[in-house]
C-alpha cells in the first residue's frame, strides 16, 4: 500500500471542499487498484457527487436541516451547535473508495471527491490517500 496525507485549510465556514485533483494527481501512474480517501477526524466526512452545479451548497442546506447549529446537541464543547459535528460522520462516512484503472479515477462523469466539514473550530484538516494496488 501506498499512501500520502494531506493538509487542507477549510477556513471559518462550513464548506465542500473538492479533493478530486489531488486523488486524481495520487492515482496517477500507479495502474489498477483502489484509492481510498480518509479523513482521520470525528468531525468531518468525505462524500462523492457532483460539485459545481449547487449539489454542493444543497448537501450544506440538507445537512443544517438535519443538524441544526443549535443548544440541542449534548456534546457541548466549542463553538454553538458544535456537536452536530461529532454526529456528521454517521451520515458522511470519513472515508470513500474509489476504483482506479490505469493510473484513472473510475468516477462517473459528474462524480467529485470532497471533505465534508462543518466544524468552525477546526480550519486545517488532514486527509490520508491510499493505494492499493489490484
Amino acid at each position: 500500500m501506498e499512501t500520502t496525507l494531506l493538509t487542507v485549510r477549510t477556513g471559518g465556514a462550513e464548506t465542500v471542499l473538492d479533493l478530486t485533483g489531488e486523488c486524481r494527481s495520487f492515482a496517477a501512474g500507479r495502474g489498477d487498484g483502489l484509492l481510498h480517501v480518509f479523513v482521520p477526524h470525528a468531525t468531518a466526512g468525505v462524500a462523492v457527487l457532483e460539485l459545481g452545479a449547487g449539489s454542493d451548497d444543497d448537501l450544506l442546506l440538507a445537512l443544517a436541516e438535519l443538524l441544526p447549529a443549535d443548544d440541542r446537541w449534548r456534546h457541548r464543547h466549542g463553538s454553538r451547535g458544535h456537536g452536530r459535528s461529532h454526529v456528521l460522520p454517521a451520515l458522511v462516512p470519513p472515508y470513500a473508495s474509489i476504483p482506479v484503472l490505469d493510473g484513472q479515477l473510475a468516477l462517473g462523469t459528474w462524480q467529485s471527491v470532497a471533505l465534508v466539514d462543518l466544524n468552525l473550530d477546526n480550519p486545517v484538516r488532514q486527509v490520508r490517500l491510499s493505494f492499493l494496488r489490484g
